[in-house]
């Protein structure tokens, strides 16, 4: 019921002939690109997020240190 293997090849073969290889080229290579600056914003993101944890727990342990 799925999509075989002829299936897919024939799909390929079609998109192939309809867009050319240095088409099918540059958008490979400008997918490639995005995922990369996508998994690099998403791992800044995750840095600053632990960051600002790390300093929000240091912040509220001198209030506590300072406090009692």
């Amino acid at each position: 019921m799925g999509i075989g293997i002829q299936e897919l090849l024939v799909v390929m073969v079609i998109v192939l002939l309809l867009f050319g290889t240095k088409k099918l080229r540059n958008l490979g290579g400008d997918l490639g690109s995005a995922i990369k600056s996508f998994r690099s914003a998403m791992s800044e993101g995750d840095d600053e997020k632990a960051g600002r944890t790390i300093e929000g727990e240091s912040a509220a342990a001198e209030k506590k240190d300072k406090a009692g």
